[in-house]
């Protein structure tokens, strides 16, 4: 029986080569687990906690006041993630008018709920460590490199730390936003590439801090840490949602991978969004030729709404702590005991540890990796690495053999 490996030198040289250059059509899909895997300025982690933590301390916070009404959603939702609690309380303030519901009227759960978002922009209001950043680094090699097309960033966090990390460097980016004095979201620029290339694209796809409703309830952009409109509005009607910036923005994902030879990247983001992982699913059958490479912090038994992607779509590839799921093949990872070339000793120091784990999956060295992909080193090989990235082919009985 022949099991499967695969050859991490081979796929990081490729991506390597790949981000590298500026020729090809890049994005990142950015979830709460960068932010969480980032270190404070005194070192300790995590910057600002994931979902799962993000909702034990905003809900412990409220339950002196909201513990009865706590419980009762818990009770009815299969979910119990904040955005989840928050989506569902949201509904119940524009449904129920004076009538009750665990004990609270419409404009009641109107007041939780912008107590809840009170709290995450309490939470998630932090700042980069001045020593230096994961998304620091990052930005450095977004802008280090003359590109054909704009990197284009798609994150569902609310935090401001990808703004001030473009900001540090006077590295000009566009969010969707336009105007002065209460800059409002213009839906065609988002859908068109008018801009230059050196403009990154910055998509906040469940909101923002400083994102609030105008005296027209249209979505602004006020420049304050405030948090009012977060998460996406689930429960709005279709002439309401269209209105909004969410779902012009997750179109835009979808236009994304709709385009010929593109890839997005992921870090930190779990799939289990379902309005994320559709779009993402739809869009990559549609088109064969664009890519997702996801980079997962666990292992991959772990990983299951990742690895359900995996298994229907060949161009959707996860890269996890101890095995890899490419091109539908599952292996684990397997370096050869030979260095491709006699400097790629340090390299692949950037990808895997001396227990030959995959490190990519966290957010730091993910963006080292990055920064460091245009070092003069390189790979001695075949000039197709970029081919080889896009369209790994999947281990044979023969490559599994080399790798051993």
């Amino acid at each position: 029986m022949t099991v499967s490996v695969h050859n991490p030198d081979q796929y990081m040289a490729a991506l390597r080569t790949i981000v590298a250059q500026g020729r090809k059509r890049i994005g990142l899909l950015v979830g709460a687990g960068a932010s969480a895997g980032m270190a404070k300025p005194d070192g300790t982690y995590p910057l600002i906690p994931a979902v799962a933590g993000l909702t034990d301390q905003v809900l412990t916070t409220l339950a002196p006041t909201y513990q009865k009404q706590i419980d009762g959603l818990k009770a009815e939702l299969a979910q119990h993630d904040i955005e989840t609690i928050l989506s569902r309380i949201r509904s119940l303030s524009q449904v129920i008018g004076s009538s009750k519901v665990h004990d609270l009227d419409g404009p009641g759960f109107a007041t939780f709920g912008e107590a809840i978002c009170s709290e995450i922009g309490k939470i998630v209001d932090v700042r980069l460590p001045e020593t230096g950043s994961a998304y620091a680094d990052l930005v450095n090699w977004i802008t280090g490199t003359t590109r054909d097309y704009p990197v284009e960033i798609f994150t569902t966090n609310y935090d401001l730390l990808f703004e001030e990390a473009f900001e540090s460097v006077r590295a000009p980016y566009f969010d969707g936003f336009t105007g002065g004095r209460e800059p409002f979201f213009d839906p065609v620029s988002v859908s068109r590439s008018d801009l230059p290339a050196r403009w990154t694209r910055l998509w906040k796809l469940h909101g923002s801090l400083g994102w609030r409703a105008s005296s027209k309830g249209e979505v602004i952009r006020t420049g304050q840490s405030s948090a009012s409109h977060l998460v996406f509005p689930e429960h709005l009607k279709y002439d309401q949602t269209q209105k909004a910036p969410y779902a012009a923005l997750l179109d835009r994902l979808r236009t994304f991978l709709l385009t010929p030879d593109t890839l997005l990247i992921s870090i930190g983001f779990s799939f289990a969004d379902a309005h994320i992982a559709a779009r993402i699913d739809e869009a990559l059958a549609a088109n064969p030729s664009s890519s997702v490479f996801a980079f997962q912090y666990k292992i991959l038994d772990e990983e299951g709404p990742a690895c359900d992607l995996a298994r229907r779509l060949p161009n959707f590839s996860v890269y996890a702590r101890d095995q890899a799921k490419v091109n539908g093949t599952r292996g684990a990872w397997k370096a050869p005991a030979e260095l491709p070339s006699k400097d790629w000793g340090p390299i692949r120091s950037t990808y895997m540890d001396d227990k030959g784990n995959f490190t990519l999956g966290a957010i730091e060295p993910f963006a080292r990796f990055f920064a460091a992909s245009r070092s003069v080193q390189a790979f001695p090989t075949q000039p197709d690495l970029a081919a080889l990235a896009a369209e790994a082919p999947p281990p044979t009985a023969a490559t599994a053999s080399e790798a051993k």
